[in-house]
């Protein structure tokens, strides 16, 4: 194990970070919060404060909407092609800032830079994508099946929308929202992570010089985001929010918008199984979990939480994974070889810490890792466990850290049962050389995404999202993405 927690940042540090927030970004203006309170950005690397950012407060909420409804007639108005142009637009300059991003995205979330780029990459290219799908959103014509009247449907933007990002995934997050948002003809508030505040800031600056009018995109920071939030919710004319997070915070969001039956699309907890069989290549398997579960040092929905290997693999393929696992170097997200970099915050790291001692005592063992590591930074190495009882909280917790627990499985019947045995629906890995076998699993598994023979399983493309307990509604997607921010209206005629 390599760990490298100590070091600070080059030198060289090409910017100042501060200059990344100046403030709130309500209406194309940059402005401090109505009570100019701070909140103070730590680096988890170092656990220094590198930055700060206002603490919007319920003026703030109020101004935010009103900057929305002012823009929304405007941006609604204009011409799919334009707002398609101003999309590429953002694509355009999110690659040409890529290391700059990248860079700031691991100084505040501490996620290696190699994952950050990845992140950047992605980001991107949900404008991209969305500037393509912007100019085909086309309405329906069709005649009523009685023969009295014509069918018509219009898509109409939904309205002013509220969209609530986590910290795993700063850029990315923002734009698989902002980007079919603006699409469809709405305009937006959004509020990203207090943690991971920086990149949101940095990306309105951006939104701004493409091209994207005043009040279409606000971004506001809060310590107090439960009143906020149901501030905004309680304004007529917001309708739609669109929130990343846990299910716990999901729930309470759904409760909040049904005061005012406003429309929700919900990106919630995940539980993904990883499931090996006996005749997968146990190498690709291998490289697809390093994907699965240590992309972003497993500080994602979708990691590996729960790994299945059949019985007849099973040793084998865990000292293999234990091995890459235990040769990842720890250390600062921004130092160029680190593998693995630290948790978000002191608590994210003990809570890992709960979750393998629990394991450890129903009779896991650790064959790398499974100790907090001492030191500045909130670091939690890589850790394998084996003989994981299924009764361990970390069957049902998301890890959300660099834990692989190894369960070992001998039929497929009993693999699928256990894999479906969880609240949670998001996503799921399977490895086999049997296709046939694969699709047949991939039928059964109770989730919205499966991973067949690949790591990864993300795609700008194709549809994001849940079942179960992990939300409502999609992202991405050839329409599926813009669809969650319109309106069908039908329109009966006849001639």
């Amino acid at each position: 194990m390599n760990v490298n927690q100590h070091s600070s940042h080059p030198d060289h540090d090409p910017f100042e970070l501060n200059a990344f927030s100046r403030g709130l970004y309500i209406g194309g203006a940059w402005r401090p919060a109505a009570g100019e309170g701070q909140i103070k950005v730590v680096d988890p690397s170092t656990e220094a404060v590198i930055a700060t950012v206002p603490d919007a407060s319920l003026v703030d909420a109020a101004s935010a909407v009103e900057a929305a409804a002012s823009a929304a007639e405007g941006w609604r108005e204009m011409p799919p092609r334009r707002r398609s142009e101003i999309l590429r637009r953002c694509f355009e300059l999110m690659v040409e800032r890529s290391e700059t991003i990248a860079r700031l995205i691991s100084l505040e979330n501490g996620k290696a830079l190699r994952d950050a780029r990845g992140e950047v990459a992605y980001a991107a290219e949900f404008f991209r994508w969305n500037a393509e799908e912007a100019v085909r959103i086309s309405g329906e014509f069709g005649s009523a099946p009685a023969g009295g009247n014509r069918i018509v449907v219009d898509y109409q933007p939904i309205g002013i929308c509220v969209l609530i990002t986590p910290w795993n995934f700063p850029a990315a997050m923002a734009t698989r929202k902002i980007a079919p948002a603006l699409a469809a003809g709405c305009t937006v508030i959004l509020k990203p992570a207090s943690e991971t505040p920086l990149t949101a800031y940095a990306l309105a600056a951006l939104y701004e010089e493409a091209g994207v009018p005043p009040g279409v995109v606000n971004v506001m920071t809060t310590s107090t985001p439960g009143p906020v939030i149901a501030a905004m919710l309680a304004d007529p004319r917001v309708r739609k929010l669109s929130f990343t997070g846990s299910t716990g915070v999901g729930r309470t969001l759904l409760a909040e918008a049904s005061k005012n039956v406003i429309s929700c699309s919900m990106e919630l907890g995940g539980n993904a199984p990883f499931i090996v069989f006996d005749d997968a290549d146990i190498d690709a398997a291998i490289e697809g979990l390093m994907v699965a579960k240590m992309r972003n040092a497993g500080e994602a929905c979708t990691a590996a939480n729960r790994i299945y290997v059949q019985s007849g693999i099973h040793d084998a393929f865990a000292e293999k994974f234990a091995r890459r696992m235990a040769a990842l170097k720890v250390g600062p997200g921004v130092a160029p070889d680190t593998e693995c970099g630290p948790m978000i915050t002191r608590k994210a790291a003990e809570k890992i810490e709960r979750l393998v001692a629990d394991a450890i005592s129903r009779g896991a063992r650790a064959l790398c890792g499974g100790r907090i590591l001492a030191g500045r930074g909130f670091f939690y190495p890589p850790t394998v466990l084996v003989d994981v009882s299924p009764a361990s909280d970390m069957g049902c917790e998301e890890i959300f850290g660099p834990v692989a627990p190894l369960y070992r499985f001998e039929s497929e019947a009993e693999v699928i049962a256990a894999a479906n045995d969880t609240e949670y629906g998001l996503a799921a890995y399977i490895y086999t050389r049997d296709i046939g076998r694969g699709m047949r699993v991939a039928s059964k598994i109770e989730a919205g995404m499966i991973a067949l023979n690949r790591g990864l399983v993300s795609d700008p493309a194709a549809p994001f999202g849940g079942v179960k307990q992990s939300g409502l509604g999609r992202e991405g997607g050839q329409h599926h993405g813009i669809a969650e921010f319109m309106e069908a209206k039908y329109i009966a005629t006849s001639f």
